[in-house]
């Protein structure tokens, strides 16, 4: 589901909030960088509690692009929904309009073996669009394949200066915050979520006006 958080409620409470506190050209700055979060149904638990969605937006302009059964760089699995575009597609059908900050959190669905390829090819277009900053979230390792995914992404990460890896299997080890499967969040999970990813979307931000 493809949510676009710039609500007029939103924007004027941010306006009021950088007013009161920064002189008005950083209140501008501080709304000026746009995000793109593409994810599987792990991060799609962000939409069943906006509070989480909004604190993590809060100062930028944020487009949520969350889908159950996503993959990578091929078609999803079918589910009560449909099938869902791969991150790369959902990529290429934003052309330019992805932004200058990328937040991919996809794996889950994926096999290993061809995710080296698909992340290598989410990467390459995304840059050519005028992605500025990736900020690439690991898989939880509640089973052994989402190891062998999470090294892929450490190791492909490595090759381009673009991508910050957030290690949430390290950030939510021995956390309450999961359902009975390990993986999908509880409201309280998708809160948490929203605040351990936020310092990584500031430093992405503050790397693209420093740029």
């Amino acid at each position: 589901m493809r949510r676009l958080v710039r609500s007029a409620a939103l924007a004027g409470a941010l306006v009021a909030a950088c007013s009161a506190s920064l002189p008005a050209p950083a209140a501008r700055r501080a709304t000026s960088v746009s995000v793109t979060f593409v994810g599987d149904s792990i991060a799609d638990s962000l939409s069943y509690v906006p509070t989480a969605e909004q604190a993590l937006a809060r100062g930028f302009h944020v487009r949520y692009d969350l889908r159950v059964c996503r993959r990578l760089a091929s078609t999803g699995c079918p589910y009560s929904g449909g099938i869902p575009p791969s991150a790369l597609d959902a990529i290429h059908q934003d052309g330019e309009g992805v932004g200058q900050v990328l937040v991919v959190d996809v794996g889950y669905n994926d096999d290993p073996a061809q995710y080296r390829r698909g992340m290598d090819d989410v990467i390459q277009t995304a840059l050519a669009l005028g992605v500025r900053r990736i900020v690439w979230i690991t898989l939880r390792e509640a089973q052994p394949v989402y190891r062998e995914t999470n090294a892929v992404i450490r190791t492909e990460a490595r090759r381009f200066p673009q991508v910050d890896v957030a290690d949430w299997n390290a950030g939510s080890a021995g956390r309450p915050w999961f359902r009975s499967d390990g993986l999908h969040l509880t409201a309280d999970g998708a809160t948490a979520l929203a605040t351990w990813l936020r310092p990584y979307l500031l430093r992405a931000a503050a790397e693209v006006r420093s740029a």
